[in-house]
């Protein structure tokens, strides 16, 4: 099994300049991660020097990107914002496919205030069936969450709410898009993410592991130490045969430690479940 790691933790020192994207891989490295994680906030610039050269350094270290998380709002009352948040995600596509990224992890959108839950979820499938295409003519894999609330948004995601994310997965199952599954955004709503998993568990090709400190709300903790029942998901897996990435959500704010205690978890977790 190969783990790679979203180090929340340390987005601060990324997005700030403290650290940059060659930095983490090193420490990834270092840390035994086989790939890194993304945030498109982590890219400086899309100037053909600067992705030249970051892929060269990346090649050298042997470190691939495995997944890039971006941020589309499918569920804005705005149709032209809607439009643009396709252009961008279009774009975001292109540039996965630059930088050789496997894949580009997307979202519904916000949960606005005075928006119906139908017209969400037809705005969000017909998006989705519109950039399916677009990441197969890329040869980029994407992937759907079930999201809590990133800093890039005002409010938390639509699919927070269990049931909306499934309707979008029932809607869009004659797509490509796969699953990337969180493991505590559905413990942070207050459910069982063994109850919800089984429903989707076909078109699961990534695991975001992640840990809640407290069951009903959103409360990131270190990895192994929540409520989350990430051996028993990791169990469920495993009987299904599931045998892609492990891709660590690391968001404890413990910074570097907490990135290696969550490595260090999840690969003795997954290797005795």
């Amino acid at each position: 099994m190969k783990i790679s790691c979203l180090p929340v933790s340390i987005f601060g020192d990324v997005c700030s300049g403290k650290m940059d994207i060659v930095d983490w891989a090193r420490e990834a490295k270092s840390m035994g991660y086989d790939g890194i994680d993304i945030s498109i906030m982590f890219l400086e610039n899309r100037t053909p020097t600067y992705l030249a050269e970051l892929k060269r350094q990346l090649n050298a270290l042997q470190m691939p990107i495995i997944m890039m998380t971006t941020y589309p709002d499918f569920t804005h009352p705005d149709p032209v914002q809607r439009e643009r948040e396709m252009l961008y995600l279009k774009a975001d596509v292109a540039l996965s496919s630059e930088l050789g990224i496997r894949y580009l992890r997307i979202l519904a959108g916000q949960a606005h205030t005075g928006v119906s839950r139908q017209d969400c979820v037809n705005w969000v499938s017909n998006a989705f069936h519109e950039i399916d295409a677009y990441g197969k003519r890329f040869g980029v894999g994407l992937l759907f969450e079930n999201h809590g609330k990133p800093g890039a948004w005002d409010n938390v995601d639509f699919t927070f709410e269990p049931q909306n994310f499934l309707e979008i997965c029932r809607r869009t199952q004659d797509t490509d898009i796969r699953i990337n599954f969180d493991t505590g955004n559905i413990t942070a709503h207050g459910e069982d993410p063994r109850d919800i998993l089984p429903e989707v568990i076909d078109r699961v090709e990534t695991i975001h592991v992640t840990d809640m400190a407290e069951r009903g709300v959103f409360s990131p903790t270190v990895i192994g130490t929540g409520v989350t029942p990430n051996r028993e998901i990791f169990q469920m897996l495993k009987t299904a045969g599931f045998d892609k990435w492990l891709c660590i959500e690391e968001a404890s704010g413990r910074g570097l430690p907490g990135i290696q205690a969550a490595h260090d978890y999840v690969k003795e977790t997954w290797e005795k479940a």
